[in-house]
């Protein structure tokens, strides 16, 4: 499949699991595919102790949302100061992802509906509706919605968070 080129492209530096993770992702979100692989050519082992033939790149699509992971090192890591979010319509929605993208993750790093996955991504899994809720003009409904999400060990509980900013 070819992916769509996008004017902004997410880029995501692997050590060595670029396809792996592309794969993973995919498997989990609809409407994804993968498109091209490009593979390191003659030289690469020289300047990046890269094999030749390995996977560069990997160019897929989550749900629309164009993306390259690239096999470059174990020079860089990923840090909580990025992360994706997935807005979430109901509970069943943000429990089939909280599910799926903490396989293998840091369990240290799951709270307040953040979460790192086995390659050490970094999500927030939330409702769709939060945004709304906290921006909300009554400052006494979005301070309860925030209490209740700093109460949250892990995974967000929405009918915690639509209690609250009833009130």
């Amino acid at each position: 499949m070819k992916i769509k080129t996008s004017k902004i492209t997410l880029n995501l530096w692997f050590n060595h699991q670029a396809e792996e993770a592309a794969r993973y992702y995919v498997s989990i979100f609809p409407d994804s595919a993968i498109g091209r692989i490009t593979r390191y050519g003659k030289g690469a082992n020289e300047s990046h102790g890269i094999p030749e033939d390995a996977v560069m790149t990997v160019e897929y699509e989550l749900d629309g949302q164009p993306f390259v992971a690239l096999n470059g090192g174990p020079q860089f890591q990923f840090t909580e100061a990025i992360s994706f979010i997935v807005h979430c319509e109901t509970q069943e929605e943000l429990d089939y992802y909280w599910e799926k993208l903490t396989v293998g993750g840091d369990e240290k790093a799951q709270v307040c509906g953040w979460l790192k996955d086995k390659y050490g991504v970094s999500w927030q899994v939330i409702p769709a509706a939060l945004t709304e809720m906290i921006c909300d003009p009554d400052p006494e409904k979005a301070g309860r919605v925030m209490q209740a999400i700093r109460q949250t060990k892990a995974k967000i509980d929405f009918q915690t968070l639509l209690d609250a900013y009833e009130g």
